[in-house]
């Protein structure tokens, strides 16, 4: 691609047009796309090309050599010297639901970049055509992409992607994107990749509790069925792994009904905020023991959780958005999987 293409120039900006230039030349030497040693246009090529007077280009590239990034060399013009320091980075955030959870990351994201970067939230709300419009829309106007990749399908079911999803993402540069949360889109690209792995971390979390655990005599998992936010089938997969293989007597239900049925020896795995409410308080409605009588272990932590004493099982939401932030800025690649634990508390 030619320099020229690179180059940016709002002539409706209140910016001055050399400011511009000097900007322009600087965000794509941080980008890669111009390069140590390369040799870019003369003024009077710029100034022809662009459709600046020669005078506004001397000044962007008097600054530019003020700053030591390019140089000219007799008889033969103008070359990058050096990388400017790294300046603040636009980056778009794609979150699938606007959840106490992903706001958790989104947040430790935002606090960790700091001054370094200006960080625009879009919500998609797992729809494919909303998310597509969204990062269509938003193509080479970004130095990173954060997506979360969550869907819906058509039996409001959870997908982790669709063809159309895979296509629009591969058309983002490889340096340019982080994936976070769902580690199901395979990319043979080097990306910024921090996820949950689902199936086998509810699975370890459980097996972790196993010594409270095997003191119920049935365990249920409140799995919502056919939700606009639907959640993968590998916490499913996972749940029943543990229960088959430690010989527990299970049961999936799809939400907490208002006069469920309760039993001393039950342990109740819930997912959905509301789910956690109605079940708590049915238990004090029926005078049963919570952590004795009738236990719960919930999916995802919050503070509230932690205020009133209830295990959980749970990735941790600050280290996901946290660890992301810095392998931007320290320019890393790589997959990792953030960390998932069965936190004890008095409900089991």
């Amino acid at each position: 691609m030619e320099i020229f293409d690179l180059l940016s120039i709002n002539p409706k900006s209140r910016k001055p047009k050399y400011q511009q230039i000097v900007d322009s030349i600087t965000h794509n030497i941080l980008l890669g796309n111009i390069t140590i040693d390369q040799k870019i246009p003369s003024i009077n090529a710029l100034s022809e090309e662009i459709y600046l007077s020669r005078d506004t280009v001397e000044k962007a590239y008097n600054i530019l050599k003020e700053q030591k990034i390019i140089s000219s060399v007799r008889g033969k013009g103008y070359y990058v010297t050096r990388k400017p320091p790294a300046s603040k980075l636009n980056i778009l955030f794609l979150v699938n639901k606007l959840s106490s959870y992903k706001m958790r990351i989104y947040n430790s994201f935002v606090k960790d970049m700091g001054a370094n970067g200006h960080v625009e939230l879009h919500i998609y709300h797992c729809d494919e055509g909303l998310f597509l419009n969204t990062l269509n829309r938003s193509l080479g106007a970004f130095d990173y992409y954060v997506i979360m990749p969550h869907f819906t399908g058509p039996q409001l079911n959870h997908l982790s992607y669709t063809d159309k999803v895979v296509a629009a993402i591969k058309k983002i540069p490889s340096d340019r994107l982080v994936i976070m949360d769902n580690n199901k889109l395979r990319f043979e690209r080097d990306v910024i990749e921090i996820y949950q792995d689902f199936e086998n971390d509810i699975y370890q979390a459980l097996t972790t509790g196993l010594e409270k655990i095997s003191h119920y005599g049935k365990l249920i998992l409140v799995y919502p069925e056919n939700t606009v936010y639907p959640y993968p089938k590998r916490i499913l997969h996972g749940f029943r792994k543990f229960c088959v293989e430690q010989h527990l007597e299970f049961e999936i239900i799809d939400e907490v009904y208002e006069d469920i049925i309760l039993k001393k020896g039950d342990l109740f795995i819930t997912i959905e905020e509301s789910d956690l409410v109605s079940l708590v308080k049915q238990i004090r409605d029926n005078q049963l023991t919570l952590g004795q009588e009738i236990g719960i272990i919930s999916y995802n932590d919050t503070p509230l959780k932690d205020l009133l004493g209830i295990t959980v099982m749970s990735t941790d939401f600050v280290a996901m958005g946290t660890k992301a932030s810095q392998m931007i800025q320290n320019r890393e690649k790589g997959k990792i999987k953030n960390e998932f634990r069965f936190i004890d508390r008095n409900s089991v």
